[in-house]
């Protein structure tokens, strides 16, 4: 099944890709590869805010494990959309998922980054299938750009 096909079975839309929000490029086309650079957690426009774990700094909102593997698939959404518009919409280009590397905003007592990153390894297996299977890093970080809550890169193989 194609990925157009498969986010359309899953309900799922496909936003406007995000401007960058610095001096660099949002994708890069290297051969085979497709880089995408990191995209915060966004959801109708607007950025999804906040820190996991215990107590954090004041003024910064406590999210729990779900709204983080939220945040997440929201990424994972986006990259998605960055990949189609790097492809001139042509979306089933994507021969595969290599890699995933996730920032999580986090409190030093906050261990679970892995699973805060399913979220978007998820979505991956959901739309490509066993292409969606990727190689991996999930840290914790103290702020991300934003204010984001989560922040994830990615490299995909084209044809």
């Amino acid at each position: 099944m194609s990925i157009i096909a498969r986010l359309e079975e899953l309900g799922l839309e496909l936003p406007q890709p995000a401007a960058p929000v610095a001096s660099y490029v949002p994708t890069q086309i290297v051969g085979e590869l497709l880089y995408i650079s990191g995209q915060v957690s966004m959801t109708d426009g607007q950025i999804i805010k906040g820190c996991l774990g215990g107590s954090p700094a004041a003024g910064i909102t406590a999210l729990s494990l779900e709204e983080g593997i939220a945040a997440a698939r929201a990424c994972g959404i986006m990259l998605l959309a960055q990949a189609r518009a790097a492809l001139e919409g042509d979306l089933d280009r994507v021969a595969s998922c290599v890699r995933l590397g996730g920032f999580v905003a986090s409190t030093a007592d906050f261990f679970d980054h892995p699973k805060v990153i399913n979220g978007a390894s998820d979505l991956m297996l959901d739309v490509m299938g066993d292409a969606g299977k990727h190689t991996r890093a999930a840290v914790g970080v103290p702020s991300l750009p934003l204010g984001a809550a989560v922040e994830i890169d990615g490299i995909f193989r084209i044809r």
